[in-house]
Formats: structure tokens, C-alpha cells, sequence
């Protein structure tokens, strides 16, 4: 039977603000499981906290609600526990990059068999409107930070680089049909794949209307295999350049340490 992109959809509606890039990001992962042809119950979605961090409950599979930061080291355990599921991560920056920061570079550098989607929209917006990870350094709006943080912002494509992710790649979230290739080819990927997504908040940053005008194709739209010169057009890029950086293989957690595919064996209930 041939999945359709709404069969993943469950039936709670989304409460994202009007003009929220996540209604895009949603379609665009529906649309990859569809493509991808993953039954809906060998997919578990898994979440932080945060705007983002609500998608778990608007897709029709297993999901897990988690708490602030901690999408990635749940998604690891599931993943190692159970590898015959489909294991895709979602969070924003500040989930992601802040408090779960340092989860982050290790899911990386462990290169367990998922896909991280980060859904960037540079401020928090949950707590609404504080400078976050990836805020530009004079972002003036934040109530926390009016004169703007003096900080600079992380590169997200990078820090997944250095950290030592196979599969980097960034997407657009006013560009579902684009997104779900990507989110399909990390699907595909067998390790770590990390895919950032810009993701416009114009609730708290209404200025970022103007990203449809600003997103482009990369200008090497090709992934290469080589960090150094992944590292390069990382940098060499503006932010806004859409694609797949770089494509590694290398090998996944479990069999770096010599370790079975199978599943993890339940345990009776401790009785105390």
C-alpha cells in the first residue's frame, strides 16, 4: 500500500503562531516518512522542549515529549534499544544549542543511526522573544537584551562538522517539497545526520519576512565528502544557502564498538 504524506498527520492541530516556518517543517516530514515509505509505527518522533518541541504530538507515530535539552541523548537510547525503528530528533536552537548543547556535540561525534532536525528561528519563542544561541549578535527587540546580546551567534552546519557529523545539510522551512528530500536522504543516511532548518518566527522577529528573499541554493549545490572543504563552504556561505554540505560515511555507534543489532531485551518490573 502507498503512504501518503497525511497518514502521518495526526488529529491534533497544531498551535503554532500564524506565519510559524514549523507548519512548513511538519509538511516537509510527513512528506519524507511518505517518500520514505516507513510504516507510521516504526517511526518515533522525539522532543525537548520549546515552539518546535511540540511537533511529537501533530504526527501520527510513536513520539516522546522530553524535557528541555534532552531530545538527543532519548533519541540515542531508543535508537541503540530499539534499531529496527526509524528515530528522527526535532528541536529549536535554544533546545538544541543551549542547555542541550553539549548533547548535541556528542550525538555527533557517537554518529547513532538518526536524523536531527533543528528548527532555527534564531530566538526563543516559547518564553517570547529572549536572544537565543543563534540570535544575531545586535538583535535589538530581545526584552533581555534591548542594546542586542554583543555575542556571536553560533554556526549550527558548522559545530555539526567539527563535532564530527556524516551528514550535514540545510534546508528552508517555506521549502517543504525541498525540505522532505533532504529529510529523506538523512533518513537514508546510515548514521548521524543532522539537518538544520531555517524556520522564521515573525512573532517576535518580524523582520524575518524577508528569509524568503534571502534563501538560495548553495552555490556548490553537490555535498562533498571532504571536511576541509566542507569546513570552507560552511563558512564561505551566508546563512542562507540551502543544501546538503557534506556527506561521510563512516561507521554507526553500534557497530564502531563491535556491538549486535539486536534489539534490547525487556526486563521484568522491579518489584519493591
Amino acid at each position: 500500500m502507498t503512504l501518503k504524506a497525511k497518514q502521518y498527520k495526526s488529529d491534533t492541530k497544531p498551535i503554532w503562531c500564524p506565519g510559524c516556518g514549523h507548519y512548513g517543517i511538519l509538511n516537509a516530514i510527513t512528506k519524507a516518512f511518505a517518500a520514505a515509505e516507513i510504516a507510521p509505527e516504526s517511526v518515533a518522533v522525539m522532543s525537548g522542549i520549546g515552539c518546535s518541541s511540540r511537533l511529537p504530538a501533530y504526527v501520527n507515530s510513536y513520539g516522546f515529549h522530553g524535557v528541555h535539552g534532552r531530545a538527543l541523548p532519548m533519541a540515542t537510547g531508543l535508537k541503540l534499544a530499539r534499531p529496527d525503528l526509524s528515530v528522527v530528533a526535532v528541536g529549536g536552537d535554544g533546545d538544541g544549542l543551549s542547555i542541550g548543547g553539549n548533547h548535541f556535540l556528542h550525538a555527533c561525534r557517537r554518529n547513532v543511526d538518526m536524523v536531527y532536525i533543528l528548527m532555527d528561528n534564531q530566538v526563543y519563542g516559547m518564553t517570547k522573544g529572549q536572544a537565543s544561541p543563534t540570535s544575531p549578535a545586535h538583535w535589538e527587540r530581545g526584552k533581555l537584551t534591548p542594546h542586542g546580546s554583543g555575542l556571536s551567534p553560533f554556526q549550527p552546519c558548522a559545530l555539526a562538522l567539527a563535532a564530527g557529523a556524516g551528514f550535514i545539510a540545510r534546508g528552508y522551512g517555506g521549502d517543504p517539497n525541498g525540505l522532505a528530500r533532504m529529510i529523506y536522504d538523512g533518513i537514508n543516511y546510515s548514521g548521524f545526520a543532522f539537518v538544520h532548518v531555517l524556520s522564521q518566527c515573525i512573532t517576535f522577529v518580524p523582520e524575518q519576512t524577508d528569509w524568503k528573499d534571502k534563501v538560495h541554493i548553495l552555490d556548490q549545490p553537490t555535498a562533498c565528502d571532504d571536511a576541509v572543504e566542507a569546513a570552507r563552504r560552511i563558512h564561505a556561505d551566508d546563512g542562507f544557502g540551502k543544501g546538503v554540505f557534506y556527506i561521510s560515511e563512516r561507521p554507526c555507534a553500534a557497530e564502531a564498538v563491535g556491538a549486535d543489532s539486536h534489539p534490547v531485551q525487556a526486563r521484568e518490573p522491579l518489584m519493591v
